[in-house]
């Protein structure tokens, strides 16, 4: 997968996995990853779907409507890829932390409902639910945050609630933090993720 590699300062630190939104690409989130965690070594990923020329990490069969089959795929091409990638540049590949906006958030929560070792913790903004009727893996411990935006059009607030229950259903421990957007980032969403990473991890 294409992808752009940043060498962090401490090997101590989680590796941040950079997964865009539709339209983006690896360089995207780089200033979020500056913000929430200056010293990480940080991964960010290109997605190999394109919707009419914009990068995506799964195919959609209409707005909000996934190819689940294609997702399911997709899952498996990007957790082979993490398994790659920390071998190549010598990384904890237990120690990866997925940072997630919009179609990376869903491509990172689909890693979450599929992998039980995927990752060791997730920051997804503004995610749906990935898939639904799946028996998920056991996630206990699993510190999992959760930005979403009160007036989203995207991603309703019984949409944004299920994936909550649904991951805590698994044993994960989630944090969900609202604020009054669309779907779009805010600072003070950012700040909340910077904190739960920093007492998290």
């Amino acid at each position: 997968m294409k992808h752009i590699f940043k060498q962090g300062s401490d090997p101590a630190a989680p590796v941040l996995v950079l997964l865009h939104g539709t339209g983006g690409n690896e360089h995207d989130l780089l200033p979020i990853a500056e913000m929430l965690s200056p010293e990480s070594s940080v991964l960010g990923v290109r997605g190999n779907v394109l919707e009419n020329g914009m990068p995506r990490f799964f195919r959609r069969l209409a707005e909000g409507v996934f190819d689940e089959e294609d997702l399911v795929a997709r899952t498996k091409e990007l957790n082979d890829f993490l398994d790659e990638a920390a071998r190549e540049y010598g990384l904890q590949r237990d120690r990866m932390i997925a940072v997630g906006f919009s179609n990376g958030a869903n491509i990172a929560a689909s890693l979450l409902f599929h992998y039980e070792h995927a990752l060791w913790g997730a920051a997804l903004l503004h995610p749906m639910v990935p898939l639904r009727g799946k028996q998920l893996p056991d996630l206990t411990g699993v510190p999992v945050f959760i930005g979403a935006g009160k007036n989203d059009p995207l991603c309703s607030v019984s949409e944004t609630e299920e994936l909550q229950s649904l991951l805590e259903g698994a044993g994960a421990e989630v944090t969900l933090y609202w604020d009054n957007q669309g779907h779009q980032l805010s600072k003070r969403e950012l700040y909340a993720a910077s904190d739960w990473l920093d007492n998290r991890f």
